[in-house]
């Protein structure tokens, strides 16, 4: 009857070895399964990141093609127009204000050569110094033309 029953705990022990060992068998499977899904939600979120930041990139480079285009038209209207002034093709004037006592040389307003309309007298400006006048009219271009594709890469950064 000892024999029995030393039979039976040896039985119950084994069997409780088994089952515990089972059951690691099965946690563990288990434990992989949600590791695989983790790791497969990880890589499809890092592949929507990349596919944002390759949209990203491309509108940046489209939109720094344009502007760096917008530039150089504006650099090439502006030397145009330098250019212009420097062979007298066109000359830049001002406004002369006639009601103004104190300017010490009254004129009248007359028509302007080739115009029957009465027109405000006006007064050219010495070369040099529109040339001085275009360049700062240059840089302020220049300076919107930046300002604008700052403007649009902020926009597309915090989108």
């Amino acid at each position: 009857m000892r024999f029995l029953g030393a039979l039976r705990l040896i039985g119950i022990c084994l069997l409780m070895v088994v089952t515990w060992q089972v059951q690691a068998w099965r946690y563990s499977s288990q434990l992989e399964r949600q590791a695989d899904v983790q790791v497969q939600a990880v890589l499809l979120q890092h592949q929507a990141e990349q596919k944002k930041r390759l949209a990203l990139e491309q509108q940046l480079s489209a939109s720094d093609q344009r502007h760096l285009q917008e530039l150089s038209d504006a650099q090439h209207n502006q030397a145009a127009l330098r250019d212009r002034l420097a062979t007298a093709d066109v000359r830049l004037s001002v406004l002369l204000d006639t009601s103004d006592p104190t300017n010490g040389c009254p004129m009248p307003a007359t028509a302007t050569s080739g115009s029957l309309v009465p027109a405000a007298p006006r007064a050219r400006l010495d070369p040099a110094h529109a040339q001085r006048i275009i360049g700062i009219t240059d840089d302020g271009d220049n300076a919107l033309i930046a300002l604008r594709a700052c403007q649009a890469y902020v926009q597309a950064v915090t989108r």
